[in-house]
C-alpha cells in the first residue's frame, strides 16, 4: 500500500536555514526596495514558510545613502515623533533624515513592513543598514542579491 503523506511542514527553530544577503540600494527606489527587504527578512520566499517563526534570513543592505524617492516626497515626506513631553510633537523631512543618518531612512520603511509584536522586534534584528560601500559582515560570507529579479 502507497503511505503518501500530506502532513503540512512546519518550521522551527532547529529546522529553518538562514542566509545572508547583501543588496545594494544605489539607485532603488526606497518602498520597492523595503518591500522586497522585509520579505526576505521575513522568510515568504521559502518553501517552509512559517508565520509565527523566524524563518528569514539576514541582509546587508549598503550605499544607504544613494536610495531614491519618487516625486517630491524628499521635501514633502515627513517621520513623526513624539518625545512624551507636553508639546513633544517632532518631525524631520526626509532629506534632512539622509544627510543625518541615511540608513535610517531604510530602516523605518522596512520596519513598517513587518508584523507589529515580538516577533517583528526580533526579524528587525536580522537587517544591517550602512550608508556607504563598506560594511562589517565579510565573515559571513553573504551573497549579493539582485533585488531587480526578486519579485
Amino acid at each position: 500500500m502507497d503511505t503518501t503523506s500530506y502532513k503540512t511542514k512546519s518550521a522551527n527553530k532547529a529546522t529553518v536555514t538562514k542566509e545572508w544577503w547583501l543588496i545594494d540600494a544605489e539607485g532603488q527606489t526606497l518602498g520597492r526596495l523595503a518591500s522586497k527587504v522585509a520579505k526576505l527578512i521575513r522568510g515568504k520566499h521559502k518553501p517552509y514558510f512559517t508565520p509565527h517563526v523566524d524563518c528569514g534570513d539576514h541582509v546587508v543592505i549598503i550605499n544607504a545613502d544613494k536610495i531614491k524617492l519618487s516625486g517630491n516626497k524628499w521635501t514633502a515626506k515627513e517621520y513623526v515623533w513624539h518625545t512624551g513631553y507636553p508639546g513633544g510633537r517632532r518631525s524631520i523631512q526626509a532629506a534632512d533624515l539622509l544627510k543625518k543618518h541615511p540608513e535610517r531612512i531604510i530602516e523605518k520603511a522596512v520596519k513598517g513592513m513587518l508584523p507589529k509584536n515580538r516577533l517583528g522586534r526580533k526579524l528587525f534584528k536580522n537587517l544591517h543598514v550602512y550608508a556607504g560601500p563598506e560594511h562589517k559582515h565579510e565573515a559571513q560570507n553573504p551573497k549579493v542579491f539582485d533585488i531587480n529579479t526578486f519579485k
